[in-house]
């Protein structure tokens, strides 16, 4: 992965910092809450939703045992499609690829359509570091880059930006990306959606080189298909003379048949929609119909290593539907920037230290980033069982030691020898009863005053359980 955010501390800080902020939990409460209820509606009108649910997560599981031969299988029916297919191990690889084919077509500019992939491994800064300007035109993800800031949601990127705040954005910096907004624009929405139209509008029909991610590639036939809800995707996948797709290996299915599955469940997990308005699809290039030259950059950049992981590569199932966001307690007020990711939220918490690793604080600190209350689990429409993962995570960052952990280890080895020998655990719990009024309201270091600044530690009896049990149960 191409690292964190610019700047970002690690989650306990950037999340302590962002529940200061009344604006963004206002924002953030009322957006997830209102999609979480949708969502919900959505759902129960389908009596086999859990019947879907486990042909989703078996599909992908299918898929992940297989993974190489169905990739194999995509390049050659994309090749014989009249694509081409490259090969990325890291962001930087695939970085350099797509900065070489716009280059080739000589070209300056690029319209994309909303990418996870694109946004993990940071293609737009790439881009204009090789003097390639890319434009956003997923209405979000334009809200996002004209405020120069960041994603914090899967699904709607802007989720943290109220109708006042985008107003003031396009009224302010629209002007040095393209078409200026309308000198009395509003905060209505229709009014917003149509400065936006107006401001992409020049920029479909002007550009020759687009870059997409895709929802699914199926095997059989090499076809990528995107889904969405504005049509704004459509234009750019079909009007460009070239078109560059950046997709993680993980999005293979096997079958067309496979395709309707997931055209179910993520339209319903995600906007909460019987289907999505757009769903695009195309298998290479097509004389006379849609971009004349097609690539297709199929993006590692650490799925190996997660595939690798029998527990943490149940998150290579992910369709990035945000089910989880919206329902995580955690999400809800700290919002997606606190993750220092791309990928916010649970799934973010389980999938960046697999892309990443964990030697970093910030890498280390998401898989703690949970209650574990397991509503993430609940909405997942592949099954997911994200509290798992955490816990699994949480293991590995403990066995690489660090600061905290250290600590963690010895009182761990220290209670496992307590345990095993009951007379030293009975005198022990003696002598705290009998000191327990020296006893402190905060435990001293750095690593237990983090859990006990916002918990109190619980007072102990005036003599241990089992003195108790002896003297009323004679």
């Amino acid at each position: 992965m191409s690292g964190t955010f610019m700047g970002m501390p690690a989650f306990p800080k950037a999340a302590r910092d962002a529940v200061r902020d009344t604006t963004l939990r206002g924002n953030l409460r009322h957006a997830t809450r209102t999609i979480r209820a949708k969502r919900a509606a959505a759902v129960a009108e389908l009596e086999d939703w859990p019947q879907l649910r486990e042909a989703g997560r078996q599909i992908k599981d299918h898929t992940l045992r297989h993974l190489d031969r169905y990739l194999e299988q995509v390049e050659q029916a994309v090749t014989a499609a009249g694509g081409t297919v490259h090969w990325a191990a890291d962001a930087e690889e695939a970085n350099r690829i797509v900065a070489n084919l716009v280059k080739a077509t000589g070209e300056t500019e690029v319209v994309k359509v909303k990418s996870m992939a694109t946004q993990e491994i940071g293609l737009n800064a790439a881009l204009e570091a090789a003097g390639i300007r890319a434009y956003e035109t997923d209405l979000a993800e334009l809200i996002v880059q004209l405020g120069d800031d960041l994603p914090s949601h899967i699904l709607v990127p802007a989720i943290h930006r109220n109708r006042g705040e985008i107003r003031e954005i396009f009224r302010d910096n629209m002007a040095s990306w393209g078409r200026p907004a309308p000198e009395d624009l509003t905060d209505r929405p229709a009014d917003l959606a149509e400065a936006a139209r107006l401001h992409l509008r020049e920029k479909f029909l002007r550009a020759k080189v687009a870059v997409s991610g895709a929802n699914f590639m199926i095997a059989e036939t090499g076809t990528l298909v995107v889904v969405e809800s504005e049509g704004n995707g459509r234009m750019c996948l079909t009007l460009p003379e070239t078109l560059i797709s950046v997709v993680g290996i993980e999005k293979i299915i096997p079958t067309w048949r496979d395709l309707e599955v997931f055209l179910q469940l993520l339209p319903r997990s995600s906007t909460a929609e019987r289907m999505n308005p757009y769903t695009t699809m195309w298998t290479g290039t097509t004389e006379g119909d849609g971009p004349r030259t097609f690539h297709l950059v199929l993006l590692d950049n650490g799925r190996t290593d997660a595939l690798a992981d029998e527990v943490g590569r149940q998150a290579l199932r992910c369709i990035r539907c945000s089910a989880c966001l919206n329902v995580c307690p955690v999400y809800e007020r700290a919002g997606g920037h606190a993750y220092g990711s791309a990928y916010p939220g649970p799934i973010g918490a389980i999938l960046t230290p697999q892309l990443r690793g964990i030697a970093s604080e910030v890498d280390a600190s998401l898989p703690y980033a949970s209650s574990l209350c397991g509503a993430c689990y609940d909405v997942c429409p592949v099954a997911i069982d994200i509290p798992e993962v955490l816990v699994h995570l949480r293991e590995q960052v403990a066995d690489q030691g660090g600061r905290g952990h250290r600590l963690e280890k010895a009182a761990m080895r220290a209670a496992t020898w307590l345990l095993d020998h009951p007379a030293a655990l009975t005198a022990g719990e003696r002598l705290a009863s009998r000191t327990r009024k020296l006893h402190p309201e905060r435990l001293p270091g750095p690593g237990a005053r983090q859990w006990t600044n916002s918990r109190d530690l619980p007072d102990l009896p005036a003599e241990p359980f089992r003195d108790w049990w002896k003297k009323n149960h004679a």
